[in-house]
């Protein structure tokens, strides 16, 4: 039955009708994927020449992967007292620095979301500053007055210059998430008796979390990938993560060490990512750039 169906199509012409027809699909689609193919290997290219890289021993040109695969380079990089001392230092500082921005800002944020007083719009505003001018020359102005303060080459000083970074994330998201909080929840609670403390723990935050949550995995991850503050407060005495990566990639021809701290810079924001990704899924961060 099948094959007289085959047979009987053909005979009526059908079949040949079909190739037209996946012909024209194709030649419409064929811009998509070819923008699609070439954003994937814009993205996707670079980051599989980095994992290649670490796991290489030797690799030679023309060969498409590795000649020789091993280990051998991320025994050499973790070796190293710098980058043993340098990690824990990254991931405690990008610690503090989000903690003491959350214990400033989030406060504030509050502040901005519910309350009306003079200039409000401006001041939030003027959060944007910091990311409208060029970074390097904000901090060599910086640099200047934490010189005469004696914070150059100091732990504090490096992480003051961080926390500029992360007032735009801090205070923008979580005043959104504050201010999208259904009012009404929170003045029927009042009415049967609960205290303000206990209607914001109960019932606005767990409303805000996913943004709070959003904001602080961004911080950190900024944080601890942040290099030009770092570079120009901390040198000599405060060698973070990024910066050794700076000056290893400049001294040694190597390339296989580069990879490897770029593999170890990436793991951190890879695991956040991957625990906290419920609190960045859909509509969190647009509405908490107020979009």
């Amino acid at each position: 039955m099948t094959a007289d169906v085959l047979v009987s199509s053909l005979a009526d012409g059908r079949a040949p009708r079909r190739a037209p027809a996946l012909a024209r699909t194709l030649v419409r689609q064929a811009p998509g994927v070819f923008f699609l193919v070439f954003l994937a290997i814009i993205v996707i290219g670079p980051m599989l020449s980095v994992v290649l890289w670490a796991f290489a021993e030797t690799w030679w040109y023309p060969a498409l992967v590795p000649n020789t695969w091993g280990l051998k380079y991320w025994g050499e990089t973790l070796a190293r007292a710098d980058i043993r001392s340098a990690l824990p230092l990254s991931i405690g500082l990008a610690a503090a620095v989000t903690a003491l921005s959350a214990a400033i800002c989030l406060p504030a944020a509050y502040a901005f979301a519910r309350l009306r007083f003079p200039f409000r719009q401006p001041l939030l505003l003027s959060f944007l500053a910091t990311n409208a001018f060029p970074r390097f020359g904000l901090y060599v102005s910086i640099a200047v007055v934490f010189f005469k303060l004696d914070l150059v080459g100091t732990l504090q000083g490096v992480a003051l210059i961080q926390l500029v970074n992360t007032l735009l994330l801090m205070i923008w998201i979580p005043t959104s998430a504050f201010q999208g909080v259904d009012r009404a929840l929170e003045e029927a609670a009042l009415d049967v008796g609960a205290s303000r403390l206990r209607v914001f723990i109960q019932i606005t935050l767990p409303m805000v979390l996913p943004a709070l949550s959003a904001a602080l995995l961004l911080t950190f991850v900024s944080t601890f990938y942040e290099a030009q503050g770092a570079l120009i407060i901390g040198i000599p005495r405060v060698v973070t993560m990024p910066v050794l990566m700076y000056s290893i990639i400049n001294s040694q021809v190597i390339v296989q060490y580069g990879a490897v701290i770029s593999l170890i810079l990436w793991l951190p924001s890879f695991v956040l990512l991957g625990l906290v990704q419920r609190f960045v899924r859909g509509g969190t961060m647009a509405a908490g750039f107020g979009v």
